[in-house]
Order: structure tokens, then C-alpha cells, then sequence
């Protein structure tokens, strides 16, 4: 059952017919723009801004991206581990091990056999819980 706006205002509003109208009316001018008898004349509106302003401004908050990061703590254990690897495979590798290289001290080292480049990676597992 379709309702129209005039019979659905004076359902809800519980108005007359004619006041719907003039509902309907009014919102229609204010949609427009249109001055309406009810709204504050210059003065009124110049004072009611000034009792909406609350005078503090929040100011932004400021974010400090600082790069220098808490250091990371040494793994000496790794580390010579990884110094370790690299050394067997210059010296005592019985592949043909060439530009042996540790590319992170305590984590990674490279090096090449023949054509092919490999990666070593050691990690070190958290005890379990």
C-alpha cells in the first residue's frame, strides 16, 4: 500500500492536511535556500557562532618516526658459526668452492660452484615452550 508524503506526515506527525502541506512547502524552501521566518536574523546568528566556538584547538598530533632503531643484540654464537662455515668451505670443501663470501655475519653466506650461486642461511630456533 503506497502512502503518500501528505498522509504519511499526518500519520506521523499527527497534523492536519493542511499542515503537511505547508511541511512539505517549508522543506522544500529551505532545500533551496530561501530565508524562512524562523531563522535568526543577522545579529542572533553573528552571536550564535560565537557561543559555538569553543576557542581550543586541538592540535595535530605529531608522530616520531625516529630511525635510529634500539640496537639488535649480538649472537656470538652465530656469528662464529658463520665464520666457521665460510672457512670449510675455502679451505676444506670438497666441492670447487669459489668467491666465498658471508653477505650477514651472523646469518647468511654465499658462494658459487662452477656456474650455480648458492646461499647458506643459518637459523637459529627459539626454545620450545
Amino acid at each position: 500500500m503506497a502512502e503518500s508524503q501528505v498522509q504519511k506526515l499526518m500519520r506521523l506527525l499527527d497534523c492536519s492536511e493542511e499542515e503537511a502541506k505547508q511541511v512539505i512547502a517549508d522543506d522544500k524552501a529551505i532545500d533551496r535556500g530561501e530565508k524562512m521566518p524562523f531563522d535568526l536574523d543577522a545579529e542572533h546568528e553573528k552571536n550564535a557562532r560565537k557561543y559555538t566556538k569553543t576557542g581550543t584547538r586541538k592540535a595535530p598530533t605529531v608522530y616520531n618516526f625516529d630511525t635510529s632503531k634500539k640496537p639488535r643484540k649480538e649472537n656470538p654464537t652465530k656469528a662464529s658459526i658463520i665464520a666457521e662455515l665460510a672457512k670449510f668451505l675455502q679451505e676444506n670443501s670438497e666441492n670447487a668452492t669459489e668467491n666465498v663470501e658471508i653477505t650477514n655475519k651472523e646469518r647468511q653466506i654465499a658462494f658459487k660452484i662452477g656456474d650455480n650461486a648458492y646461499e647458506l642461511t643459518l637459523v637459529q630456533k627459539r626454545k620450545p615452550k
